[in-house]
């Protein structure tokens, strides 16, 4: 276990390191910042490193064997009833579980905050029945894509405009650390059972519909509610004379975080407790290991959410603040554009993509490759994130000819790769997006003096969005690739056979 620990350790530090770089690049550069958010962005940085260390190493020895197991059963039962019953409430337990949930249901004070989380949580339950019943049923991806967005865009039209923003970027919040590792496992188990040639590409593109359930929920309560407008409250600035109240500032986090990732944890921990009594029977050694990985996941989380809202968050927002504040706010640009490429490794959901579609595809997608191509499509999106910031253009002006031109390319594409597009867009958008490149906007926002509701959010959404282009031209680029290469293998293969043949034979011929 040592030896993990150390090797994962090395994963966060390759993954934190250049982030951390460039936000202590710009501090003693073009964007100064007071000694008590430096100190607090540092330490929230090792915080963060010690989390994705435990949390990644608990993601892989228990959130993906227990979806797995529980998805291969779910199949086995051969019950279209059963799936959809215990379909349905592993959506809506596995997104109450969702510490991100939390974050947005703050971010919407229209609408109570139990009254937001259970609708999303019901509309994740639901889409997860829609993909586990594509899934056993074979039905291509991109039709249903195309249907459900199609009806998201429409509603735009009723949404009040304060509703818009929030409601895209709750998509990409609800799937966040807690649910993807699970509910991409599930995928995988629900796949092993069935033994034709599309079971690896459907074992992709659960997450991809459930983050449509978050949107059209928030949509839906949009209309109901109705608010005027939508309060914002930026993150205290933290001042701290010394070491003591620095450890203080995060120290008192802790036991708030605990609890909530307690409370988190618990539901999926019961639901897989009766699953192993009543239907898996583990033995004693898996159970245990499972155990050990569910420690390892909270401990993480803990660790990690800590670092991440009381380091990071007071950071970005200071940092959007002096960068907008200056000559040229448009410097944001091309700085956020950076940060993205960097910020969208440290992701911890992005780990357990990457490995997961490298391990489905035999190594034909490599975690680099994904990874490059998550990190171009982060980077777009931030670029355009801050020109929302810098100009005050409507959301839909991206997001409409941003998702008609994903869900186009679809029908080119392998299957596979338009499943996998579609999941990294609510994988991309998680906690670090969420805590630290929405509040630089809010900060930039705020010292623009735009709109914070309408401009600076909705950043979570356009990271959402990019990745589904980038990881699907990578399918185009390698379709025509492998066309080409078939191409040359049949004009070869003639001249090939005759170089092989004896000198003999050659004469008689």
């Amino acid at each position: 276990m040592t030896k993990k620990l150390k090797e994962k350790w090395q994963e966060a530090v390759q993954a934190v390191l250049p982030i951390i770089a460039i936000v202590l690049i710009l501090c003693f550069s073009i964007a100064p910042i007071s000694p008590s958010i430096l100190l607090c962005f540092l330490l929230g940085a090792v915080f963060l490193l010690v989390g994705m260390m435990f949390f990644t190493l608990g993601a892989e020895i228990a959130m993906t064997p227990m979806g797995e197991k529980v998805g291969s059963c779910l199949t086995r039962s051969k019950k279209l009833s059963i799936v959809i019953l215990l379909g349905f409430l592993l959506g809506f337990i596995v997104t109450i579980s969702e510490p991100d949930l939390q974050v947005l249901a703050e971010q919407v004070p229209a609408v109570p905050n139990m009254v937001l989380i259970l609708s999303v949580a019901v509309g994740v339950g639901v889409f997860l029945v829609v993909a586990l019943l594509r899934m056993l049923f074979s039905i291509a991806l991109p039709p249903l894509l195309v249907f459900f967005y199609i009806i998201i865009f429409i509603l735009t039209i009723f949404v009040p405009k304060d509703f818009l923003a929030v409601a895209f970027d709750s998509g990409g919040v609800t799937t966040g650390p807690m649910t993807v590792p699970f509910i991409m496992a599930l995928g995988v188990g629900v796949s092993a059972i069935r033994s034709d040639r599309h079971a690896a590409d459907d074992s992709f593109g659960l997450v991809a519909l459930c983050s449509i359930g978050p949107i059209l929920a928030v949509m839906i309560l949009g209309m109901i509610y109705n608010p005027e407008e939508s309060l914002y409250v930026p993150p205290t600035i933290p001042e701290v004379s010394g070491s003591d109240e620095l450890w203080h500032l995060f120290s008192v986090e802790f036991p708030t975080y605990m609890e909530e990732i307690a409370i988190s944890l618990l539901p999926i921990f019961i639901f897989f407790m009766i699953f192993q009594l009543t239907v898996l029977k583990l033995s004693k050694r898996k159970l245990v290991r499972i155990l050990i990985g569910l420690v390892y996941t909270y401990v993480g989380l803990v660790v990690f959410l800590t670092g991440v809202n009381v380091g990071f968050m007071p950071a970005g927002n200071y940092l959007g603040q002096v960068l907008a504040g200056g000559k040229h706010p448009e410097i944001l640009i091309p700085i956020a554009m950076i940060m993205g490429y960097f910020i969208v490794k440290a992701e911890p959901a992005v780990y357990v993509l990457n490995k997961q579609v490298e391990e489905i595809t035999d190594g034909a997608i490599s975690a680099k490759a994904m990874g490059t191509g998550l990190s171009v499509g982060v980077a777009i999106s931030l670029g355009l994130a801050m020109v929302r910031v810098v100009t005050g253009i409507s959301i839909l002006w991206f997001l409409i000819p941003g998702y008609a031109i994903a869900l186009g390319i679809s029908f080119f594409v392998p299957k596979i790769y338009t499943a996998i597009a579609f999941d990294s867009g609510g994988v991309a958008s998680g906690p670090m997006t969420a805590a630290f490149l929405l509040p630089l906007a809010q900060g930039a926002c705020m010292a623009l003096g735009g709109n914070i509701v309408t401009d600076a959010f909705g950043v979570v959404a356009m990271v959402a969005m990019t990745p589904l282009i980038t990881i699907q031209v990578m399918g185009l680029a390698s379709r025509i690739l492998e066309k080409r290469k078939k191409k040359t293998m049949a004009v070869q293969t003639p001249v090939l056979a005759f170089d092989m043949l004896e000198e003999d034979a050659i004469i008689e011929l």
